[in-house]
């Protein structure tokens, strides 16, 4: 049984940690980015590994909950506790120091509370990338990136976090320090300890620094927006493209209709691309070696596909602008999104090949739930959709708020009868206990149990996160 933050834990926590580490319990530590989850709890900032350590060895002596919390922008509910025991809510946002940078072996050590876009400018800074980039990189941190696995538009080319990180440095539940801190690429000392943690969401363990993988970075950057016919022919670019330019593919993003047409509606404002817009867009990003030039290679590409049949127009940005142009609509698509207002957001997976037929089987299988309109977009390149269900026009959500369930229930079902995973990057937070209840292994569920019940035996790190708490 959890106990609640008391007067006489909070002044022993005093007695504990400097005046500084404690923050004003704002609304912002709270609330989930789309306001659908409501937390409560006393709000703790450490500003080193030490302090992080005696604090969460408190709590583990008093039974109290601890909810680590890093940027505030995860969408599963993964740093709101709603409800339970009063906790506390244990910030990263005083850990940010930029440790060591190591040029020559392309590592960066770093704080867990260090923002991505820091760390992006740290590696620039050295002539190199580190290349995990998502719409959330200017307040999202390094530690809850890592915790969620977070993956992004480069997952292609360089892998989700999980593959960025050599190391880490982590707070155990009873306040023991894991110094794992290696930046070294081989170590087969044991079980991968480092790969635990990341993606547990904070439930085994608080990640208080990483060391991270850095590349170098490109001696040429282009993109390209392409009309394809169908999903199917988007496949077959996309193993044209790698057949031309291997590893040179940075990015391949997968853009329906629908998602230009909110933006149409509400915004954000942005340049369109082509003269028409097709029912189906590929942004397509590339980074070369010296040698080539990525101009040439996208034009390569462009008349190949055309020549096959698998694209019909297209436009190749002619400088860093046009780039940052087509990116800007494939970051906007999600706020559109926010302003329309989804019944039903889903971040899924599944093999690559299985995209088409999936894409193909939706609509009619939400036809039996209601009359919605569908934004599919996502990275086509790891198999990562985002598939989200909306009111048609002249509707709300909140005219469909009886059919959420349904919706969500018909489309992971679909996404387990392919083969996906219902969370691609986002993580299980608290919202997809259940679902990671209704299609996981059995035999997964149980080894996840016993890893939580033998690291954290009284179940005080982020309860009900991952795994339904007891």
């Amino acid at each position: 049984m959890l106990n609640p933050v008391t007067e006489a834990f909070e002044a022993e926590l005093r007695a504990i940690l400097p005046a500084a580490a404690f923050k004003d319990a704002s609304e912002a530590y709270f609330t989930e980015t789309r306001a659908r989850w409501h937390g409560h709890g006393l709000v703790v900032a450490p500003v080193s590994t030490e302090e992080v350590a005696a604090f969460v060895k408190a709590c583990f002596n008093a039974g109290v909950s601890v909810v680590p919390y890093g940027g505030g922008t995860g969408l599963v509910g993964g740093q709101i506790l709603q409800d339970g025991p009063k906790p506390v809510v244990l910030s990263l946002e005083r850990m940010t120091t930029i440790r060591e940078v190591y040029p020559t072996e392309d590592v960066i050590v770093v704080d867990a509370g260090v923002i991505l876009a820091d760390i992006q400018q740290a590696a620039r800074e050295v002539d190199r990338l580190f290349p995990l980039s998502l719409a959330s990189e200017g307040s999202a941190r390094i530690g809850g990136l890592l915790a969620t696995n977070a993956g992004g538009v480069n997952v292609l080319r360089y892998g989700n976090a999980r593959a960025q990180c050599l190391g880490l440095e982590v707070v155990l539940p009873d306040g023991t320090v894991w110094n794992g801190l290696s930046r070294l690429h081989k170590d087969n000392t044991g079980y991968d300890l480092r790969n635990l943690m990341i993606g547990a969401e904070g439930t085994l363990g608080v990640i208080t620094a990483a060391a991270l993988k850095l590349a170098p970075q490109p001696a040429s950057s282009g993109a390209a927006m392409m009309s394809v016919a169908s999903p199917k022919a988007a496949l077959n670019l996309l193993a044209m493209a790698k057949g031309q330019m291997a590893e040179g593919i940075s990015a391949f993003e997968f853009i329906h209709r629908q998602g230009f047409d909110f933006l149409d509606a509400v915004g954000p404002d942005y340049r369109k691309p082509l003269d028409h817009t097709p029912e189906w867009t590929v942004l397509i990003d590339v980074g070369l070696p010296v040698g080539l030039e990525a101009e040439e290679a996208l034009m390569t590409l462009f008349e190949a596909a055309v020549a096959e049949g698998l694209a019909s127009d297209g436009v190749i940005a002619q400088s860093d602008a046009q780039r940052d142009a087509f990116w800007h609509i494939r970051e906007s698509i999600p706020e559109a999104n926010r302003r329309i207002g989804s019944v039903s957001s889903h971040d899924i997976s599944m093999p690559i090949s299985c995209i088409p037929d999936f894409i193909a089987e939706g609509p009619g299988r939400l036809a039996k739930v209601g009359n919605f309109r569908i934004n599919c977009f996502g990275h086509l390149g790891d198999g990562n959709l985002h598939y989200n269900v909306f009111p048609q026009e002249g509707e709300t959500r909140d005219d469909h708020v009886e059919s959420r369930d349904a919706i969500k229930r018909t489309i992971h079902d679909l996404v387990h009868e392919f083969g996906g995973s219902v969370s691609a990057e986002h993580g299980v937070g608290r919202l997809k206990v259940a679902d990671l209840e209704r299609y996981a292994d059995p035999a997964k569920l149980q080894m996840m149990r016993a890893i939580k019940a033998s690291l954290d035996p009284k179940g005080i790190m982020n309860p009900g996160a991952v795994l339904r708490a007891d």
